[in-house]
């Protein structure tokens, strides 16, 4: 039995940002990993039902803990966010969901050695117990996880697998506001 601890959550700032009624911005924000009954019970939805793209909304509105200072994050917040700030969300739940970690392959532009960043912190993350677990470390060279694929949680476009690779990649480590 190892010593590690399971990540269930993770932290997020959306590019654009949620405006709430009063006008206030919300842009931080913690998505949780998403478990059976996330994904399952949504389908009973009548909206899921007469509409699939819904199902994005709903998952969201199920994953998504906290988003600045607002009190709950229900369906109509995520369904007012602005299409960049949903399509973020929806390639961060798919890439935590997935790899258990909020990162991305990238390559160094000098000498073009793969590796793997967190996506928030810009942490190298690496797998150095060979177990395949990955943990982070500031200065350590990741390994690199070609073979790893994305849900299709259902998207506001539909886009191609090769679209939302493309999404993954070129997420910036700490999502600078624009």
């Amino acid at each position: 039995m190892t010593n590690q601890t399971l990540q269930t959550e993770f932290e997020f700032t959306l590019p654009k940002g949620y405006v709430d009624d009063e006008g206030t911005l919300h842009k931080e924000g913690r998505m949780r990993l998403a478990t059976a009954a996330d994904e399952i019970q949504p389908l009973n939805n009548p909206r899921v039902q007469s509409n699939s793209s819904y199902l994005t909304i709903v998952l969201l509105a199920r994953t998504v803990t906290e988003l600045g200072s607002l009190d709950t994050v229900d369906e109509s917040v995520i369904q007012s966010l602005f299409v960049s700030d949903l399509e973020y969300l929806q390639v961060m739940y798919e890439r935590i969901n997935n790899t258990g970690l909020n990162a991305v392959d990238t390559a160094c532009p000098e000498c073009g050695e793969p590796f793997t960043v967190e996506v928030e912190t810009g942490a190298h993350v690496t797998d150095a117990s060979g177990d395949g677990i990955a943990t982070m470390e500031s200065d350590a060279t990741a390994s690199d996880d070609s073979d790893a694929q994305l849900r299709d949680i259902s998207t506001v476009a539909d886009a191609s697998d090769d679209e939302r690779d493309s999404l993954v990649e070129d997420v910036e480590p700490g999502n600078p506001a624009e």
